[in-house]
C-alpha cells in the first residue's frame, strides 16, 4: 500500500491503545514504524542492482510476521530500559509499537504485488489483491481520525476519532474482500463460457476504486482480460485474448530470473521477443499493453537462449487517457454481446 496509508495506519493503532498523555507521542512514533519496513528497499540497493532482485526481494525479510514481532520486542525492551514513557505504560507501548509494525505487511497484502508475510519459508508471496496500492476509500478514514485526534489532544474525542478510522477502514477492507468475491464469481462463468474454467487467473481493482475490476486468465497460447464493473454490467465479462512467446518461456524457464519472477508473479506473465532479446512483463500491474514491470532477461543463443544481466524497461503509458476510460467504464457497460475470446 502507499507510504501515506501505511503511515497514517501505524500513527492511528499506536495513537489508540496508549494511555492518552501518551497519545501524540505515539502517533509520531506509530507513523516512523508503520514506514519502517519498506525501508527495506535501501539495505537490498546496496547489495544489488539487479532489477529483478530490487522487486522480488522488496516485501521479504522486512514484512515477515516471524521478523516483526521480534523487532518490535527489541525496540519495546531498549526505550522501556530507558524510561520515559514506554516505562510509564509498558503494556500500552508494548501493543503500540507491536500492531503499527506488523499492521503494515497484513494491509500490503491486500494488494496485488505480493508480500512475503512467512519469510524465510519459500512460499509465493501473499497477494489478496482486493485494493488498488492507492485508494482514497481506505485512507481517507484514517486520515480524518489521525487529524482530529491530533487537534482533540488527551480529550476523548482523540481515541474516538482513531477508533472510528480504524472502523471504517477496516469496513472498507471487509468490503473489498466481498467486492472481490462478487467479481470472482462472475469471472468464473463467464471464463466457463468459453472453456477456460480451470485457467489460472486472478482478479485486482482497477485504479482508485473497488467497484471496476480487471480479471486476467492465462492460456496455452498467452492470457485472456477482461473487466467487470460491480455497478454497471449485467453480462458475462468480455473477455480479450492476446498472444505471448510461450514457447520462448518455456524454454528459458530454468534461468534464475525467469524461474525468480514466475515463483513471485505465480506465473502471470506475458512474453515477448524484442530485438533478440526475452522480455517478461508481470501481469498483475498494468492493462494490456502497458505494465509497470517489463524485464529483458535473456538473448537468443541457437535454438535457445542465454541468461543476461536482467534490465528493466519502460515504454510510454497514457495514465491521463486510461484513467479517463476507466472513470467512464465504471457506470457504463459496453454496447453488444460479449466478445468470445480465442482459446489459441
Amino acid at each position: 500500500m502507499d507510504s501515506l496509508s501505511q503511515l497514517l495506519l501505524g500513527a492511528s493503532v499506536a495513537a489508540a491503545v496508549v494511555p492518552a498523555a501518551h497519545r501524540r507521542a505515539a502517533m509520531l512514533a506509530g507513523a516512523a514504524l508503520g514506514t519502517l519496513p519498506d525501508l527495506d528497499s535501501f539495505p537490498i540497493a546496496l547489495f544489488t542492482d539487479d532489477p529483478v532482485a530490487l522487486m522480488t526481494l522488496h516485501r521479504g525479510f522486512s514484512h515477515s510476521l516471524f521478523v516483526l514481532p521480534l523487532l518490535g520486542w527489541a525496540i519495546w525492551a531498549f526505550f522501556r530500559r530507558r524510561g520515559g514513557r514506554v516505562a510509564q505504560a509498558p503494556r500500552g507501548w508494548f501493543w503500540a509499537i507491536q500492531l503499527a509494525l506488523v499492521t503494515h505487511p497484513l494491509l500490503d497484502a491486500f494488494t496485488v504485488y505480493g508480500t512475503q508475510l512467512l519469510w524465510p519459508l519459500a512460499t509465493p508471496p501473499v497477494m489478496w489483491s482486493s485494493v488498488f496500492i492507492i485508494d482514497p476509500g481506505y485512507t481517507l478514514w484514517l486520515l480524518v481520525g489521525v487529524v482530529v485526534a491530533a487537534f482533540a489532544g488527551r480529550r476523548p474525542l482523540a481515541r474516538q476519532a482513531l477508533v472510528a478510522g480504524l472502523a471504517l477502514s477496516c469496513g472498507y477492507l471487509g468490503w473489498s474482500l466481498l467486492a472481490k468475491g462478487m467479481v470472482e464469481r462472475e469471472a468464473a462463468r463467464s471464463l466457463a463460457a468459453i472453456g477456460r474454467q480451470d485457467a489460472p487467473r486472478f482478479s485486482v481493482p482497477m485504479p482508485f476504486n473497488t467497484l471496476l475490476w480487471r480479471v486476467v486468465a492465462m492460456t496455452p497460447d498467452g492470457f485472456v482480460e477482461g473487466e467487470h464493473s460491480l455497478v454497471a454490467d449485467a453480462r458475462p465479462i468480455a473477455f480479450r485474448h492476446h498472444a505471448s512467446e510461450v514457447d520462448a518461456l518455456a524454454a528459458a524457464a530454468e534461468i534464475p530470473a525467469v524461474s525468480r519472477l514466475a515463483w513471485f508473479n505465480r506465473g502471470f506473465m506475458k512474453a515477448q521477443v524484442r530485438d533478440g532479446r526475452l522480455v517478461l512483463s508481470d501481469l498483475r500491474m498494468g492493462a494490456e499493453p502497458d505494465y509497470s514491470f517489463n524485464f529483458a532477461v535473456a538473448e537468443r543463443d541457437g535454438d535457445g537462449w542465454r541468461a543476461i544481466a536482467p534490465e528493466q524497461l519502460a515504454w510510454p503509458w497514457e495514465a491521463r487517457r486510461r484513467l479517463a476510460q476507466m472513470w467512464d467504464r465504471i457506470w457504463t457497460e459496453p454496447a453488444g454481446p460479449p466478445q468470445q475470446a480465442g482459446s489459441g
